[in-house]
């Protein structure tokens, strides 16, 4: 059975572990100390690659990764497409609130009239029936003393 990595990415790797333990890691690009162990892992597997130690490949980029690929080729662009799109989402935001505050206030408002109308509905019922009740009470006088 063969190994799947080398020696040499193991001894990379190993590095990379004690110098995150140690504080020393960094990473390539930010510039910030490493405190995970899984991007240690990396940065000695990337590092291993680079001096050609036997690593298998990276695992293939999902399918809804495609958008990031895209991004990455126009570099020049991302700055100023990042604040475009961020302005538009905030608008977004802001007009969503608004529509629901808009709907919520109707809602509230049908909720309302649906309430009093009810309420009115209730009454007159009770009216009716109260006057039917009078008119029976009255009719049964009216047939007792005859």
């Amino acid at each position: 059975m063969m190994a799947k990595y080398s020696r040499k990415s193991q001894e990379k790797v190993e590095k990379s572990m004690h110098e995150m333990h140690e504080g020393k890691l960094k990473s390539g690009r930010s510039g910030k100390k490493v405190t995970n162990p899984k991007q240690a892992i990396a940065i000695g597997l990337s590092e291993a690659r680079k001096e050609g130690a036997k690593v298998p490949k990276k695992a293939a980029a999902k399918k809804s990764s495609s958008k990031k690929t895209t991004a990455k080729k126009s570099a020049p662009k991302k700055a100023a497409a990042k604040k475009s799109t961020a302005k538009k989402t905030t608008a977004k935001r802001a007009t969503a609130k608004k529509s629901t505050a808009k709907k919520t206030t109707a809602k509230r408002a049908t909720a309302a009239k649906k309430t009093t109308q009810r309420k009115t509905s209730v009454k007159k019922s009770t009216a009716k029936k109260g006057a039917a009740a009078r008119k029976k009470t009255t009719r049964r006088r009216a047939m007792a003393t005859a």
